[in-house]
């Protein structure tokens, strides 16, 4: 009978540090997939099924006299090119995004570098600047469309006033009028967010520097462009991406404006599918508009995302 007394005591298995910090990593790693289960399903429930959905509908013709979508391949795709309405709505949509976005940066950088200067009541007028950027885009559009209205708006009233006109004028009649108002309206919605921005790059700024500049003589305009315009680069090229992708899908100012109008002077990409789809009824074509929309956002919204994820390494 052996001597169980003489065996010798098994050692206590030894669990590395970092097989431990390998297990409690893979079991963040799990953790953090789950709570990202929510947000991808949303996601592709709102977001990827309906493009995809789109981008099946764009090689088909489908109007509301069809009983069922007819493939007609790229014929869509060439349709686009020939169709004068399309391509107007494209070079209107280059208009729009070009001039809000230079507008909303230019005079949210300038805003910015006015509200950085300490002063009394700086801190509630920041605040007041951010406003038009939480009110609602169409509750902002019916506010600028009475300020333009041709009967009873502010701004005919003020001109009749300081006699700068002799009658009023219908300022969204017009080709210019109507593209001048939606792109004012919807550049006093942006500026607070590019203000933000800015504010916060310029907090980082060396103050030693400013200051060293100005002893050597450096006037306002060549602090500005020799100090403070390249410590913001990297911002600037973030409000700018940021601006076009929003410009290119805004909707709601426009519409509740002007409507796309008049003569489709206002009818951007946006507008120009919901005509397709909701007034013409031709889902189709609808379908084929809002794929090439989707491209035109996307190399911006690429550069976008690729320079927050070089940012964040």
């Amino acid at each position: 009978m052996s001597d169980l007394s003489a065996s010798p005591t098994a050692a206590p298995r030894r669990i590395s540090p970092h097989a431990k910090r390998g297990g409690v990593k893979a079991g963040e790693n799990r953790f953090g997939i789950l709570l990202l289960i929510p947000a991808l399903t949303a996601f592709g429930l709102v977001v990827l099924f309906p493009f995809l959905e789109a981008l099946r509908l764009s090689f088909y013709e489908f109007t509301i006299q069809m009983m069922s979508p007819e493939f007609v391949g790229l014929d869509n795709f060439r349709r686009i090119l020939t169709d004068p309405t399309i391509i107007g709505s494209f070079v209107t949509t280059l208009i729009f995004v070009s001039l809000t976005t230079f507008f909303s940066i230019t005079i949210g950088l300038g805003w910015a570098l006015i509200l950085n200067h300490p002063f009394r009541g700086q801190a509630m007028l920041r605040g007041l600047s951010l406003l038009p950027w939480v009110m609602p885009a169409v509750v902002a559009a019916f506010l600028w469309g009475w300020i333009f209205n041709s009967r009873y708006g502010l701004l005919n009233s003020l001109a009749l006033d300081f006699g700068l006109i002799e009658y009023p004028v219908a300022y969204l009649s017009t080709n210019a009028g109507a593209m001048a108002a939606v792109v004012i309206t919807k550049t006093w919605l942006s500026v607070p967010l590019f203000m933000a921005f800015f504010i916060a790059g310029l907090q980082n700024l060396d103050r030693e520097q400013i200051e060293a500049a100005r002893v050597d003589g450096a006037g306002n305009f060549h602090v500005l462009k020799d100090h403070v315009l390249p410590h913001l680069r990297p911002v600037m090229m973030v409000t700018v991406v940021l601006g076009i992708v929003g410009n290119l899908q805004h909707f709601d100012t426009i519409w509740a404006l002007t409507g796309g109008g008049p003569v489709r002077a206002t009818t951007v990409l946006s507008i120009e599918v919901y005509r397709r789809a909701f007034e013409q009824w031709d889902i189709g074509m609808a379908a084929t508009v809002g794929v090439v929309w989707v491209a035109t956002i996307l190399p911006p919204a690429y550069f976008y995302l690729r320079q927050l994820m070089m940012r964040a390494e």
